[in-house]
């Protein structure tokens, strides 16, 4: 374990530099907040019709989202992205570790400094100033803090999945804005997941993309019981294991039929 441990360590202090860009996308956060938060303000004041959220719960839903966007978006490393391009990325076949892992531990620690650069800041700023209200009690915070873990490590293994179509495609707009069209319609980024039709609710309880946000935001609120952590958590747990072993099949096929060029 020690050289992941090393990996993410040394990812984490690097991206951790970046501090400018984590306040612009901050205050950007912070900003689109405030606009979604007038806008469901103007819901519920014009709408005598009976809301899945109350007010209050709907404007806790806003911000736990503003705070947990950029975890949740699944880019791909554009590091990784430039190494595919220039061909660099055959020094990543000759390092004496498990290449999965390696990609795992980048996307993992990408997520890891995004949360204490953005995710913290934003969430303290709305608890204080902003009517974000604390977690429903003791246990729904416990739920919460496990299902948002679970959703760290499911989002990274959906990231990581994406790096490795790069062997195939070369460059990743494509798969990005494949992956980021589904988080922010599937995971409640845009429209939280209760306004969705009935209909739609099993496709999106099945689907990841609700273990990435919405799951946990509604343990948060209190929307949902904190006992149902155990099956949240089986769900999250087997979409993490079933694409850990995709991503290691695909990894596979794809290195069998590696043609680096460039330089």
């Amino acid at each position: 374990m020690s050289p992941y441990i090393a990996i993410v360590s040394a990812r984490i202090r690097t991206l951790l530099q970046y501090r400018i860009a984590a306040l612009a996308g901050m205050l950007t956060q912070l900003f689109w907040g405030l606009i979604r938060t007038m806008l469901f303000t103007a819901l519920y004041s014009s709408s005598s019709v009976t809301q899945p959220l109350t007010y209050g719960q709907a404007v806790d839903y806003i911000w736990l989202g503003q705070a947990m966007f950029a975890v949740t978006m699944l880019t791909i490393d554009q590091d990784f992205q430039e190494m595919v391009r220039t061909g660099t990325v055959a020094y990543e076949l000759l390092r004496p570790i498990d290449l999965y892992g390696l990609w795992y531990c980048r996307a993992i620690s990408k997520r890891i400094s995004l949360i204490v650069l953005r995710s913290l800041p934003i969430f303290l700023i709305a608890l204080l100033l902003l009517d974000l209200h604390p977690p429903s009690s003791l246990a729904a915070c416990g739920a919460w803090a496990i299902a948002t873990l679970g959703a760290l490590v499911l989002t990274s293994a959906i990231s990581t999945l994406g790096s490795i179509t790069l062997l195939w495609t070369i460059a990743g707009n494509g798969i990005n804005q494949l992956l980021n069209v589904a988080v922010l319609i599937f995971s409640g980024i845009i429209v939280p997941l209760p306004f969705f039709p009935d209909w739609l609710q099993p496709l999106l309880n099945f689907l990841p993309f609700r273990d990435l946000l919405d799951a946990p935001l509604r343990f948060y609120i209190g929307q949902m019981p904190p006992e149902s952590i155990l099956i949240l958590a089986a769900h999250q747990l087997a979409w993490i294991l079933g694409l850990i072993i995709l991503g290691r099949l695909m990894l596979a096929a794809g290195l069998r039929r590696l043609v680096i060029q460039g330089g």
